[in-house]
């Protein structure tokens, strides 16, 4: 049989994935991806936005066995779901919730899998390693997604690399994963992993740490919860009482030294991190608490120019130029020297300031705009961002409401705050103290 199977290192009857209803052998799991790539309506492009982890795995399985490509957006807003339309001809939305779409964007129900009735077979079915599987995306700074296209083979690659790099290969672990399976991380962190580093996955998605709770007593162990340094902080704060937890695993922004050392004491297991990007995938891994190195996954090479890292080979879809500023060690490893500042990653999702600063500025009425982090400590405690618009004529609930419709709810200002002006230096650029400036205002005004 030629390719790369569709779950690699396991027989029909281990069990792949659990859900409320029990546990999903890779049997049936297969059944019901062949069975949905049956029924699916013609066309090449799906946009998965099946929320239930499970039913996003075998929609986009679907897609790979019968030709189609999943398209993954990091927002689901409006905007993003009418560019994508626009983008890709005759692209279908594939849901398993009432998600609001754009009229531009033809929406089909996952059918209930029960009813589609597939038999479990004998075989595990193979995928040709060139073939175009997914496209993920980031916000990009001009207002665009930028897309980044995945294969087969090296996402087969980067699942198996992951497990090697966590020593999951001969400890299998379940994951439970609090970010978004469409999210690069939770995509390669919640599936990969599972498909191709022998673990399991919990089809749920918990966000409050109640939920989280609750989902690592409904799961065997041992289990790594996948989160992000947001859920981790909410979690520790909320003095919820959590079932046995092995690991830890964290990624979508920087985690704090103490902010790991504390779940490490509390719960009293290792939190690792991910570094990566959308653009170059998963590419090294660290336990935060034993040191700021890095280690690279294995393959992944990196290479520099000037301030500029390259990163290519193992799974890596060409050769990358990351965002980050590294500084590479002789034995190999790096550590990180540097982020791009208009980055956030709120709640397993990313997006720019210049990307949301646009969005608010080309709402009708608004002369000018610009969103704000509070400093890094404030932000890890809050998780929100602050915006300033000039509006002369508007009101805030309109802006709110137009804004709304453009960006992803989780990057929604609170507060939006009216000013007068945001001044402006000699390149046009708006300073940071200028923001710090009129927030600390805002502040003392709503005192």
């Amino acid at each position: 049989m030629s390719g790369l199977p569709l779950v690699g290192g396991r027989g029909p009857g281990d069990i792949l994935a659990w859900r409320p209803q029990g546990p999903v052998s890779v049997a049936r799991y297969c059944a019901d991806a062949l069975a949905l790539a049956a029924a699916l309506p013609p066309g090449r492009y799906i946009v998965n936005l099946c929320e239930d982890r499970y039913h996003y795995a075998v929609l986009l399985a679907a897609c790979a066995l019968s030709g189609r490509v999943s398209l993954q957006p990091s927002s689901q807003s409006e905007a993003t779901l009418r560019q994508l339309a626009c983008t890709y001809a005759g692209a279908l939305a594939v849901t398993d919730a009432s998600t609001p779409l754009p009229a531009e964007l033809p929406a089909h129900p996952l059918p209930a899998l029960q009813e589609l009735a597939g038999q479990p077979g004998a075989d595990v079915p193979h995928i040709a390693p060139d073939t175009l599987v997914a496209i993920l995306f980031t916000s990009g700074s001009t207002g665009m997604p930028q897309p980044h296209a995945k294969t087969w083979g090296k996402l087969v690659a980067n699942g198996r690399a992951e497990a090697q790099a966590l020593g999951l290969l001969d400890a299998p672990h379940t994951l439970v994963g609090t970010v978004p399976a469409q999210h690069s991380y939770g995509f390669e962190s919640t599936f990969l992993l599972a498909l191709h580093g022998g673990c399991s996955f919990w089809s749920g998605k918990p966000f409050y740490p109640q939920d989280l709770a609750d989902a690592l007593a409904a799961v065997p162990h041992p289990a790594m919860v996948v989160t992000t340094p947001y859920h981790l902080a909410s979690v520790l704060a909320s003095g919820v009482a959590l079932p046995p937890v092995a690991r830890w695993l964290s990624a979508t922004a920087p985690l704090d030294v103490p902010l790991a050392a504390q779940a490490e004491a509390a719960t009293g297991a290792p939190v690792h991190e991910i570094y990566g990007s959308t653009e170059s995938s998963q590419l090294a891994t660290r336990r935060t608490a034993a040191g700021a190195e890095w280690t690279l996954m294995p393959g992944v090479r990196l290479e520099q120019q000037g301030d500029t890292t390259w990163a290519s080979g193992g799974h890596v879809e060409g050769r990358v130029a990351l965002a980050d500023i590294l500084a590479l060690h002789e034995d190999g490893r790096f550590t990180l020297q540097g982020r791009h500042a208009d980055m956030v990653n709120l709640a397993g999702k990313r997006t720019s300031l210049a990307y949301l600063n646009h969005q608010l500025r080309t709402i009708p009425g608004v002369q000018d705009g610009a969103f704000f982090l509070p400093d890094e400590e404030e932000a890890a405690r809050a998780g929100r961002l602050v915006a300033f618009a000039v509006a002369p004529a508007g009101e805030r609930a309109a802006l709110l409401a137009a804004l709304r419709t453009r960006i992803d709810p989780i990057f929604m200002p609170r507060p939006l705050v009216l000013v007068e002006a945001i001044a402006r230096n000699a390149t046009g650029k708006i300073a940071r103290s200028t923001l710090e400036a009129l927030h600390e205002r805002w502040i003392r005004n709503a005192r």
